[in-house]
């Protein structure tokens, strides 16, 4: 039986491979289990661990060391053969073996030569198990010869040639790396008609003048003993045809001369390689390096193509300006043709390299160590390729096979050694050797025969501790030969587990697949064979997995703010949870703009470079679980720049510009402005909008402006600052193009027309010396047109016109250029005078108490004198016996635009005497006014009295005092006086009603309760009706007998604080009363004054201009009223 100790699953779902698959290939490393205890009792044969390469090229300045370790137990013996032979190191005294290694040192740094020991060596590490050797090691010294010394002849080139410059450098070892420079060790340059072939030599597929110079070195560079070799300068002059016939007349003698050819273009033809066909051969493995070089005139391209098939795309690269293809990691598969095209304007010639792809030999299935029990059977198979195929040889113990002592329990069948019922004289290394002629493969495999009882070599009570529904791998590593069963338990008493919930690996290991929280608890592993049986105890707990409960969201914000990403975690209780913040997976700025809370991340005033993905990772112990959000900084797009003009014309010209940065936000449009050097420097217009994905605009000029432009750029964000100003473009002038507006003619006195116009910027100009012409004629009339030409102004008044006459006007702009077109003909209007008439027929009739309606009759139109403005009513109330004496008279005016003939007074005071005139008005001013009419409105109800008092309360009465209303309104009838007592509890008694005589201003009630509150309500008639009413409260006195008899009670201490605490309760009583009443309490009867409106005023229809605009002015008298 085998006992090598391979993870060999029985059942295995698809979600856990990678998983399975690392414990395969870690477990399949152990050859012999690697526990320090278990080794100390194990014996195990030699195993070489480190070996010098193959080919150990050696640096002669420095001591030769050649490796060689190896473990095994017992620990191996070393020895050393060198070209096949006992090498002694005994008997060299340069030569000494490191303690317990087998790595050789020759100290060749005091004296000795490395070309002494140069030949091939071959380490034998022995133990009574058996014996491992190495590989066959060549040790060569590093060479790095100089130059031959040669004479180099300058060499004279015709302008156009080709010329192959050789380089030819020493043969070392390793081979050098070759490089041309110039004497300051300048590289020359190189491009796809100078280029350095594969072997070194420099390429020119036509020369030219400039190729010219004294100084072309190749350098060969060994990297092995860092040195730098140097050839003698080449010489290189390229002249002319002419200059090329002089020199071979007067330095044909010393002068290697290139070139019978003429300078004419001519079709490429190959430098390297040869013909039309060539062959190259390469190992599998290598840089597979094909090369042409062509000249022609012009120079020549280079194409690869691959016959019957296409070249490797993740393989392939071009080097030396596409004339070296090389195919990285070339296997057999790229054998066969392979074409270089040149190609120039004068054709194209081709070359055909058939690659062949020859093979060292390399391993299909390296032989494995092998640990076996007595009786048991085993197999070692060595099976390698190679192009040829390899011939595999067998050794054991470093012997050949066929000459090694007998052993019954090994056949070998070709490339497999089988094994049969071995035993522990059985053990030993067995070598094979696979070989073709381009190398060979060493390997070193054991056969280990023990005899050894179950050990289980995982620590006893282990926890493992996983996250619910996640696999759990419980190991239980073990060694036995033969190799032991393995069975798993759960609990003290528990059968054994089974495949259908569990999984089972041969390596020991037991997997539940989804761990649950019942999976909690003790597992026992058993380990038996024929020799004896172990067991261990493993522990699981499951914990609640970690859950990031809040994530953080995609956040899109302005440069300058702040943003929060929110990170909310649940874990299970009994582990600890960190939470980490990433910016692109990488750790956070070291900035103290970025602050990390418990639940979330907070950046403050956000810079550009902030935008990325935020990752919040949540760790304990046994997970983590991560959530991301990408933060988009965004701002105004940064200013378009690069402004240029092109295709200027005088009506036009095309802007185009460089977008800025859109800093994360799409650019929606570019605004282009403009300013005017010539005329408004410094002040910058509107000039167009484009799309934001255009980056040019066609723009309208107009003539004479000196343009200069800028461009700010949009996006939902908001604008872009302005771009740097393009440079200036000044139009020529033209004749302008408009006229001026807001052409009027109004008059500002009777005899004058005054003409006025909004006059053209200096950007409407279009041109130098802007003037107006200016003409009128009168409308009415058969007259010329009257022009004068006026400087750049904004009036022009004529005189001696008749008064309001309408006149025709017109005002034409013109320059140096010539005229504007025909300008718009406007109607204006000679100066206004006063008007003449005063409006007749007027006419009042009394509506109510407060309005009336007045009428007039229009005053006729030639009359007024100027545009009718409207009509004016000024109207004042008679003065008063008392009021006559004063000299200010308060008139009110009332204006009706228009033409209107009647118009309302509203306002008017009741039973009050009125006099109105009206006074028609235009432009100007009034007209004479109308003789004064005189009305009087009727009489309306009262205003309430002016005051109400209270005095001299007696036990049961009460007297009343007060003042006549501020305003009657007519002549008073009587007073109405309503009063209702109060009780305790504050409710309202019956209501008296009682009439009292107009003349009177005093009232005495009698007979009423004594101690009681009273509430009264008074108010003022005249015939149209009551008034506004007035209202107070009062009390009546206190009975003094009742109060003499109530002495002796009061002057008892008991009785003073009773009524103390009566006084308290009251007062507070009082309060909430005093309150209560304010809000409306439990009076039935309004305490609020009622706001009586005039009956007589009705509510006004929507103004239709009845009613005129109302002033109030006052005026001085010239006489008494």
């Amino acid at each position: 039986m085998q006992l090598k100790i391979m993870p060999k699953k029985k059942r295995l779902s698809a979600g856990r491979v990678p998983l399975i698959l690392f414990l395969c290939q870690t477990i399949s490393a152990l050859e012999v289990p690697l526990d320090p205890k278990l080794l100390e009792d194990l014996v195990q044969p030699p195993t070489i661990t480190h070996q010098s390469p193959k080919d150990y090229i050696i640096d002669p300045r420095e001591n030769i060391v050649i490796q060689c370790e190896a473990k095994g137990k017992p620990p191996p013996s070393f020895s050393w053969t060198r070209n096949g032979t006992h090498f002694d190191i005994d008997k060299d005294p340069l030569v000494t073996m490191k303690p317990d290694s087998g790595t050789l040192i020759i100290n060749i740094m005091s004296e000795g030569k490395a070309e002494t020991y140069e030949g091939v060596y071959q380490c034998t590490a022995r133990n009574e198990r058996g014996a491992a050797i190495s590989n066959n090691i060549v040790i060569r010294p590093s060479r790095s010869p100089l130059w031959t010394k040669e004479k180099l002849e300058p060499i004279t080139l015709q302008n156009g040639q080709p010329l192959v410059l050789p380089c030819r450098p020493p043969i070392g070892l390793p081979p050098a790396i070759i490089f041309w420079m110039d004497n300051s060790f300048q590289r020359l340059p190189q491009s796809e008609r100078v280029s350095q072939g594969l072997n070194g030599d420099l390429y020119f597929s036509n020369v030219l003048p400039e190729d010219t110079r004294e100084d072309y070195i190749c350098y060969a560079r060994f990297n092995h003993t860092q040195t730098i070799q140097q050839k003698q300068p080449i010489s290189l002059k390229v002249i002319s045809v002419d200059e090329l016939n002089d020199t071979i007349a007067a330095n044909l003698s010393d002068t290697e001369f290139y070139g019978a050819k003429s300078s004419r273009e001519r079709p490429p033809t190959f430098l390297t390689p040869e013909g039309n066909a060539s062959h190259k051969e390469e190992l599998r493995g290598n840089v597979l390096s094909l090369e042409c070089i062509a000249e022609g005139l012009p120079t020549p391209l280079i194409y690869w193509i691959k016959e019957d098939g296409t070249l490797p795309t993740n393989r392939t690269v071009y080097r030396n300006f596409q004339k070296t293809l090389q195919i990285i990691q070339v296997s057999e598969a790229d054998s066969g043709n392979y074409q270089c095209i040149a190609k120039n304007a004068l054709g194209a010639i081709h070359h055909t390299i058939s690659v062949t792809v020859k093979a060292a030999p390399y391993w299909i299935m390296a032989p494995q160590n092998l640990v076996l029990s007595p009786g048991e059977d085993g197999t070692l198979i060595c099976r390698a390729n190679g192009n040829p195929k390899p011939r595999i040889s067998w050794l054991t113990n470093g012997v050949p096979i066929e000459i090694a002592p007998d052993d019954p329990s090994r056949r070998i069948d070709g490339d497999t050694i089988i094994f049969s019922n071995v035993q522990e004289r059985s053990s030993a290394v067995y070598q094979c050797n696979a070989s073709n002629e381009y190398g060979y493969l060493l390997a070193n495999a054991f056969v280990n025969v023990l005899a050894e009882p179950p050990r289980i070599l995982t620590s006893a009570n282990t926890l493992y501790q996983v996250i619910a529904n996640r696999p759990a791998f419980l190991d239980c590593a073990f060694f036995g030969s033969p190799l032991p069963t393995i069975e798993w338990f759960k609990g003290a008493k528990g059968s054994a587990l089974h495949e259908d919930i569990y999984v089972f690996h041969e390596n020991g290991t037991l997997e539940i697949p989804v761990a649950q929280k019942d999976n909690t608890g003790t597992y026992t592993c058993v380990a038996r064979n024929k020799l004896g049986t172990a067991k261990n105890e493993v522990h699981v707990e499951v914990k609640d997995p970690t859950r990031i409960i809040e994530q953080p969201e995609y956040a899109v914000v302005q440069r300058g703010s702040t943003v929060s990403f929110e990170c909310r975690v649940k874990h299970d209780h009994t582990l600890i949870a960190t939470v980490t913040w990433l910016k692109d997976n990488g750790e956070l700025p070291n900035d103290e703009r970025f602050t990390v809370a418990k639940d979330h991340l907070v950046v403050t005033d956000v810079r550009d470079d902030d935008g990325g993905t935020y990752t919040c990772v949540a760790n304990t112990t046994l997970d983590d679980v991560s959530a991301s959000a990408v933060l988009s900084v965004v701002d105004v797009p940064n200013p378009p720049f690069d402004l240029e003009l092109t295709s200027q014309l005088d009506t036009s010209v095309q802007l185009s510009w460089t977008p800025g940065d859109d800093n994360n936000s799409p650019i929606t449009k570019f605004i282009i402005e403009y300013e005017d050097a010539m005329h408004e420097a410094g002040l910058w217009h509107h000039q167009a909008e484009v799309s934001g994905t255009q980056t040019t605009a066609q723009l309208k000029l107009s003539p004479y402006v000196n343009y200069s432009f800028r461009v700010m750029a949009e996006n939902s964000i908001g604008r872009s600052l302005p771009s740097e100003a393009s440079e200036q473009y000044q139009t020529k002038a033209a004749e302008p193009d408009k006229n001026p507006t807001a052409v009027e003619g109004l008059g500002s006195e009777p005899d004058n027309l005054v003409i006025t116009w909004k006059p053209l910027n200096g950007f409407e100009s279009n041109g130098p010396g802007l003037q107006y012409k200016v003409s009128w004629r009168q409308k009415d009339g058969d007259d010329e047109w009257t022009s004068v030409v006026v400087a750049n102004v904004s009036k022009y008044i004529v005189s001696g016109t008749p008064t309001f006459v309408p006149y025709l006007i017109k005002v034409q702009a013109l320059n140096v250029v010539g005229f504007a077109p025909e300008p718009a003909v406007v109607m204006g209007h000679s100066g206004e005078d006063l008007p003449m008439v005063a409006p007749g027929n007027v006419r009042v009739n009394v509506v109510n108490s407060t309005l009336a309606e007045v009428h007039w009759d229009p005053v006729p139109l030639k009359s007024i004198r100027g545009h009718l403005q409207g009509y004016r009513i000024y109207y004042w109330k008679a003065q008063s016996s008392s009021q006559r004496n004063r000299r200010h008279i308060e008139k009110k005016i009332l204006t009706f635009q228009g033409s209107k003939t009647h118009g309302m007074l509203p306002g008017l005071e009741p039973f009050s005497h009125y006099t109105l005139n009206v006074r028609v008005v235009n432009g100007k001013g009034e007209g004479p006014a109308s003789p004064d009419r005189a009305f009087s409105t009727p009489e309306g109800v009262p205003s309430a009295p002016s005051s109400l008092k209270i005095v001299n309360p007696t036990l049961d009465s009460l007297t009343l005092e007060w003042d006549p209303p501020s305003h009657p309104n007519g002549l008073l009838t009587e007073y109405t006086l309503k009063y209702q007592p109060i009780n305790s509890t504050h409710e309202l008694g019956p209501l008296i009603d009682l009439k009292i005589p107009a003349n009177k201003t005093r009232w005495t009630l009698k007979n009423l309760n004594f101690s009681t509150r009273y509430k009264f309500y008074f108010y003022a008639q005249t015939s149209v009706g009551p008034g506004s009413q007035i209202t107070e409260e009062a009390v009546t006195t206190v009975d003094e007998a009742m109060a003499s008899r109530q002495v002796d009670i009061a002057t008892q201490g008991w009785f003073i604080g009773l009524m103390c605490a009566v006084a308290l309760l009251i007062l507070i009583l009082l309060i909430v009363c005093f309150i209560r009443r304010n809000k409306g309490g439990k009076y039935p009867v309004k305490e609020k004054e009622d706001a009586h409106a005039d009956p007589e005023i009705q509510p006004m229809k929507e103004d239709d201009g009845t009613f005129g605009e109302y002033r109030l002015f006052s005026f001085v008298s010239s006489a008494s009223f």
